[in-house]
């Protein structure tokens, strides 16, 4: 398991927030669409997907960053790719030692399952 503590929102500045309700449940007000549309953006690169996607099926829900750079680019591209998918709110980190963790919140996941869910 992890040893990724959840923290207040006021002690951790890049912690996630889930984005916003279903589409199907009313129109997105203006900074809900900015944020989704920051998630959908650093997911439309396919580096950033690659990464995303080990990232959250890594066990645990948490990989070191030595663990996932394999994705065909050099190590200071993909700290590149992984800083934009925390600043889109789709990933933490936690640095322990000389590496850092990289985590999907169950949360996102879940609240970009729902975005898309039809009523």
């Amino acid at each position: 398991m992890s040893n990724v503590k959840a923290r207040p929102e006021s002690e951790a500045p890049d912690a996630v927030v889930p984005c916003c309700p279903p589409l199907s449940e009313r129109p997105f007000t203006a900074e809900e669409a900015a944020r989704t549309a920051r998630m959908f953006k650093a997911l439309g690169d396919p580096v950033r997907l690659r990464l995303f996607s080990a990232v959250a099926s890594h066990e645990g829900g948490e990989a070191c960053v030595c663990d996932i750079s394999d994705v065909g680019v050099s190590q200071p591209t993909v700290s590149h790719h992984l800083k934009k998918l925390k600043e889109a709110g789709l990933l933490t980190s936690e640095r322990r030692g000389t590496w850092v963790y990289y985590r999907v919140e169950p949360s996102v996941l879940a609240a970009m399952g729902q975005l898309l869910a039809v009523r």
